[in-house]
């Protein structure tokens, strides 16, 4: 039998999660000047939630860093505090320990107190020190109890405001998991408390409705605070329960006249209510307030085990479609009629199920932020992190193996592609620097870009390391593009010493071997003095893709449909002879390489005539283009992708493998990498091709 208590506290660190995103987009949002107000009051929430829910727990190294946390952002909401530049990074840092404490509550691991001391002596510096607790002091929460008395409290009354709440839970407030014994507590910590249960609503047994709620509080609170602080308790019930608030006296009742007592009227009295606003908005109690959408957290290996059946779905799908066509049965026969549904229905569901597998990027953008400033505290630079496209989504799985290369792409970009603070004055830049993080959809998969705004990549000097280190050979003359590649040689560094942040050679070449097994690519562009862009193209899912079923040497191969073009039949205009072995194509005023697919996999020599073959025209993400001969173009279909590399490692120009409706293994291929590790040979020996080229 699970332990509902651990089940309780997975869903508390779930709900940390989610918490602390929202942390990160309101101090995002204040640190770029668009913040107000509210964003302010959405980052004390988020504190005050974490906070509460590890009182809750036990967990009291969490709870003190949070309140002490939250003692500095409550001063920033009063006005105390200006959200000026440094305060904000300051609350950066806060965040990220802030973080640190709830992995580590959650993994059970210690925490290094030493680490976050100076933040915390910063903190307490922001209001004098007095607004912290004592280091040893406990905060007011407290573990679960089954107890409910709130009355018993060892410190005396501090001098203070009378205050009267009423306050009247609906059913809302319960379904949303709110417990009432909670709030209470979170008041006692305002100030001394005396509580009573008002259950003159509660009906006979017989009519009693466990899904309503029938009981309401009404509680004396003696406090120095204001009204906001007692609000601020039921901001996060508001619009689920009736409350009342008002300083004792200022309420009179036709069963105590007397002034200055400290009561509200029965639930159960029809005298009228006291002329006290309620919370905005409220819920009655057979009405509960719009909750959000619901949602249901399932184990990704359910998950992964409902993606795998879909994939065999597709298969069989694929294999019935081949025994239809076998049987030449009419096309309007049921039979086909029938299959015709079942494929579209095959579609809907894989569709379906892989947006379950969907996330997006949001949470991988939020932990590069963090990098960033760390990064750029390590080497004494000001570097800005601009987001666009945090809602793009793509399969969780690639989100997960993109976290480490897409690291080593932002702490590179901070080091090297940033000029220091001088330099960038002096060529009338701001000091600070800007990295940016782009995911956008394009052509059927997810583009991620990481740029700055730095100097470019200096080529002469690129060029210069890598003859030096015997990675090219000194008279080899290079392209732009070639040399900014070198940056992805194993071993290759342009940095001058070892640092915490590089130096090694280890690094641009492990970024392009995670991509690649990702089934992805990367590009480079740079401009010198402007800055430098490393692009990467990924697929959406690493489950399925639409592909075009080629025939080459009498092999059967899959092309990616989304890198395909367009489909030629080549005519003997068309070809052109370009040096001893190989040709070129003209479409529409353009020339581009022609490839023998069937010579460059080795199944075959190159033809003698490549006269009305076809050819797919295939693009790659740099904008360039090539020409690939194949035998026959069979079919158009969704295949399941069985990865190779696991058995086989890393098949240059192969992504992977399927099984195709006839029970045939087919190769996916991988264009882009082919095009990129083709010989380009087109032309074999022999008078044939000589006789065209003239």
């Amino acid at each position: 039998m699970s332990d509902p208590m651990a089940e309780i506290r997975a869903s508390f660190f779930i709900e940390c999660e989610e918490l602390l995103e929202a942390l990160q987009d309101s101090l995002q949002l204040l640190y770029d000047g668009a913040g107000d107000s509210e964003t302010v009051n959405v980052t004390f929430r988020a504190v005050h939630s974490i906070k509460g829910g590890a009182g809750a727990f036990g967990l009291d190294a969490l709870v003190a860093f949070a309140h002490r946390f939250e003692t500095a952002l409550d001063e920033l909401r009063a006005g105390r505090l200006s959200p000026d530049h440094d305060l904000l990074k300051l609350f950066f840092q806060c965040s990220d320990i802030l973080a640190d404490l709830v992995r580590e509550s959650r993994d059970g691991l210690a925490h290094d107190e030493a680490a976050a001391a100076p933040v915390l002596a910063r903190l307490d510096a922001l209001d004098g020190g007095g607004a912290a607790p004592e280091a040893d002091e406990p905060v007011a929460f407290q573990p679960m109890a089954l107890s409910f008395d709130l009355a018993d409290d060892p410190e005396p009354p501090a001098p203070g405001t009378v205050w009267e709440i009423r306050f009247e839970p609906g059913a809302a407030l319960f379904a949303s998991g709110n417990e009432p014994m909670y709030l209470m507590r979170a008041l006692r910590d305002l100030g001394p408390i005396e509580v009573q249960c008002d259950d003159a609503a509660v009906p006979a047994l017989e009519a009693l409705d466990s899904e309503t709620s029938h009981l309401a509080w009404r509680v004396t609170l003696t406090t120095g605070e204001g009204e906001p602080a007692i609000r601020e308790v039921f901001d996060f019930v508001e619009g689920m329960c009736k409350l009342a608030i008002a300083p004792a006296g200022l309420v009179q009742t036709p069963d105590d006249p007397t002034p200055g007592t400290a009561s509200l009227p029965q639930a159960a009295e029809p005298a009228p209510r006291p002329a006290i606003q309620p919370a905005p908005a409220p819920a009655p109690a057979d009405k509960p307030a719009a909750a959000p959408r619901a949602t249901v957290r399932v184990d990704l290996d359910r998950i992964d085990r409902l993606v795998n059946l879909v994939g065999e779905i597709v298969i069989n799908q694929a294999m019935l479609s081949q025994s239809v066509e076998e049987a030449c049965l009419p096309p309007n026969s049921p039979v086909r009629t029938g299959l015709e549904e079942f494929l579209q229905l095959t579609r809907d569901i894989q569709e379906s199920v892989m947006m379950i597998r969907a996330q997006p990027v949001k949470s991988l953008f939020q932990r590069m932020s963090r990098i960033v400033r760390e990064a750029s505290a390590a080497i004494g630079k000001e570097v800005r992190l601009k987001t666009e496209g945090e809602n793009t989504e793509v399969d969780k799985t690639v989100i997960e193996r993109l976290a480490d290369p897409l690291t080593h792409m932002i702490r590179n970009a901070v080091d090297h592609g940033l000029e220091p603070a001088e330099a960038r004055l002096a060529a009338g830049k701001p000091a600070e620097g800007t990295v940016s993080l782009t995911a956008l959809h394009r052509s059927g998969r997810v583009v991620i870009e990481v740029a700055d705004d730095g100097g470019g990549i200096d080529r002469d000097r690129v060029h210069r390391i890598a003859v030096d280190k015997g990675l090219v050979a000194p008279d080899l003359q290079l392209s732009n593009s070639e040399i900014d590649n070198l940056l992805f040689l194993p071993g290759f560094s342009t940095a001058a010493s070892v640092s915490s942040l590089s130096g090694r050679g280890v690094g641009m070449d492990v970024v392009r071997s995670a991509i690649q097994a990702l089934g992805g690519r990367i590009a480079i562009s740079s401009e010198r003095g402007r800055g430098t862009t490393f692009s990467i193209s990924l697929p959406l899912t690493l489950a399925v893709l639409d592909g075009m079923v080629v025939r080459v040497a009498g092999e059967t191969l899959v092309v990616p449909l989304n890198a395909i073009l367009e489909t030629l039949s080549l005519g003997r205009e068309e070809i052109r002879a370009f040096g001893p072995q190989t040709h070129v194509v003209k479409i529409r005023d353009r020339f581009v390489p022609l490839l023998d697919l069937g010579a460059e996999l080795g199944y075959r020599e190159p033809l003698d005539d490549y006269t009305g073959c076809v050819v797919l025209l295939i693009a790659q993400e740099n904008g360039s283009r090539a020409a690939v001969v194949v035998d026959t173009i069979e079919d158009q279909r969704q295949v399941v992708i069985k990865g190779l590399q696991d058995s086989y490692g890393r098949v240059p120009g192969i992504a992977a493998a399927t099984i195709l409706g006839d029970g045939q293994i087919a190769l996916i291929l991988d264009p882009v990498d082919l095009i990129t590790q083709a010989s380009g040979r087109t032309r074999a020996a022999g008078p044939a091709l000589d006789r065209l080229a003239g």
